[in-house]
Parts: structure tokens; sequence; C-alpha cells
């Protein structure tokens, strides 16, 4: 009897793009962060290392950060105009395509907790607003108020980001109000690969707006024959180049490395993007079926890290 080859398991998050400019981060919110990045990645390679499958390693990763305000996702989330958090949230796994997600929510306490519960059946695959509610609490999970999610310096943000449109001046505002999603992409002992991908979307949105995050094949993407990832930036843009797929096409088809596919995307294809105006600030994490890791951004910082068998890192700027 032979028994499968046994993988090195792999787990690589980010926290968002919209990072705290380097001088302005104080030491506190700097160890606060890569707490937050560590906690998450041990709580994901926590499963991988038990033989659980990549699903449910990236689920727990981003439930983590999805309780941590530190990040723009479930509890400390962005802030509509209307002042209410919709939440955003996918998962999908790379053996047979399945995935989950919701659009717009408001009382799901872990959002990708329903997008993984979702995947399960994947039809329907994407439930929005009062209805993705609905099914995530016939389904048992955990339901909260909308304010649970509020906290005062998204208060803050909003305010912010409110006054500069009435001055004129949004296009000057700081990327972490303007976005920020939490994300892993993982590779298990059966070399499955899987992602998952949450987000508040950005301060100040138009109430209904949906990003990337909840989008396959924009802002999450696995296929075992190729990589997962998971995105974070001006999610209209991931919408409109069909970023993760295409991620997963070059390397497919062109047989590109997962490092060429990344970099091409993010440093080249979004920036071009974001000269026609519409900010082309992303990034990612993406993992490849061999267990390569690429973390690339094109903005001053990306809360992210990775963990194997040979460790862990955690980084924010350029370190």
């Amino acid at each position: 009897m032979t028994h499968p080859a046994q993988h090195s398991p792999v787990l690589a998050i980010h926290g968002g793009c919209g990072a705290i400019p380097r001088d302005e981060l104080t030491p506190e919110q700097n160890g606060a962060a890569r707490e937050a990045l560590r906690r998450a990645l041990e709580a994901g390679f926590k499963m991988l290392t038990a033989g659980g499958p990549a699903y449910d390693a990236v689920t727990e990763a981003v439930a983590v950060m999805e309780d941590d305000p530190v990040f723009n996702a479930g509890y400390g989330a962005a802030l509509n105009r209307a002042g209410i958090h919709e939440l955003d949230a996918s998962v999908m796994e790379g053996t047979a395509g399945r995935a989950g997600a919701v659009a717009g929510a408001r009382r799901i306490r872990h959002p990708v907790r329903a997008a993984r519960a979702l995947l399960e059946t994947s039809d329907p695959l994407l439930l929005i607003a009062a209805a993705a509610d609905e099914w995530a609490q016939q389904a048992g999970l955990e339901m909260v108020d909308n304010r649970f999610f509020s906290t005062p310096s998204r208060r803050e943000a909003l305010e912010r980001m409110l006054e500069r449109e009435r001055e004129g001046t949004l296009g000057a505002a700081p990327e972490r109000d303007k976005h920020g999603t939490v994300g892993a992409a993982a590779l298990d002992v059966r070399g499955h690969l899987a992602a998952a991908t949450s987000t508040g979307g950005y301060t100040a949105k138009p109430a209904g707006r949906v990003g990337d995050s909840p989008i396959i094949g924009a802002g999450t993407w696995a296929d075992d024959r190729t990589c997962a990832l998971s995105g974070t930036g001006k999610g209209e843009l991931f919408i409109r180049r069909a970023l993760g797929h295409e991620v997963h096409a070059r390397m497919l088809y062109q047989g590109a490395s997962l490092a060429e596919a990344t970099d091409a995307m993010i440093h080249v294809e979004m920036v071009a993007l974001g000269k026609s105006g519409s900010g082309g600030g992303a990034g990612l994490c993406a993992v490849d079926k061999n267990g390569n890791v690429a973390l690339p951004y094109n903005t001053e910082g990306m809360y992210r890290g990775w963990i194997n068998a040979g460790g862990l890192y955690v980084a924010i700027h350029e370190d």
C-alpha cells in the first residue's frame, strides 16, 4: 500500500497594505501588529502540523486577525459613509476549486467562518447582506450587533475621510484610512492549497459597495496546480484585472514562477492601473504548490509574515 508523499506545510499571511507609515508607527503599535501577525501564523500553522486541511488553517489564521483591532476586518473594521460596518470574506481550496463567500454582512462575528461554511456546499457560493447574516445565524455561527465591530480609531478615521471629502483632499488620504484587508494562503501536508480573505472595505465607502475580497478570482484564489493567494489594496482594480486568477494563469499557461507572476501583477499591472487615477496601492500573500512564498506590495508597507518548519517571519516595512 502506497502512502501519499508528505509535504512540508507553509502558511503566509498579510494584514493589509494600508500600513501605518514608518515614521508614524509608535513602538506600541509596532509591537501590537507584530504580535497579532505572530498569533495568526501560529494558530494556522498548528492546524497544518496536526495534518489539518489548508482551508481550515487559512480560516483560523484569518479569524485571529478578525478578532484584532490592529487590522481592518471583523472587530476594528472600517466604517462605510453611513457609519455602518459591512464585512466581506471568502475562502477557496485548490483541490476541486470549492469556495464560499459573504459580502456586506453586518452581524457575523467572523465573516471568514461563514465563508468557510459556505465552501462545504459551494452552492450558494456567495451570499450578501441580510441573507448572509441569516444563513450564518441558521448555521450556528456567532452573531453580534453591528456596533460590536466599532473602535474609536475607526470612528475617527471616518470623520477624517468625510472631512477630506468636504475639503476636496481625498487623494491625499493616507493608505491606512483608505483600505486594509487580512488574508492567508497555505500548503498542507497533502500538498493541497487554500486561501482566505476578510475585510471591512475602505473607510467611508458607499453603503453596499463590495470589493475584491469576496470575489473568487479577484482577491482570493487557490488551485493545486499553481498557487493560493489573497490580495489587499484597491478592490475595484483587483476585480477589473481578475488579479488572483491572472497570477494562476501566468503560472499555468506561461510557466511563470510565483515570484514572476505576483511581481508582474503588483509592481507593473497595478501600478499602471493606478496611474489612471484609481490609486494602484496593492499587495498580496501567496504560496505555490512547492511551498514557495511571495509577499509583494507597492505601498510603503504591508503587515505580513510566513511560517514553515524552518521558522516564523513577520514584517511591516522593508525589514
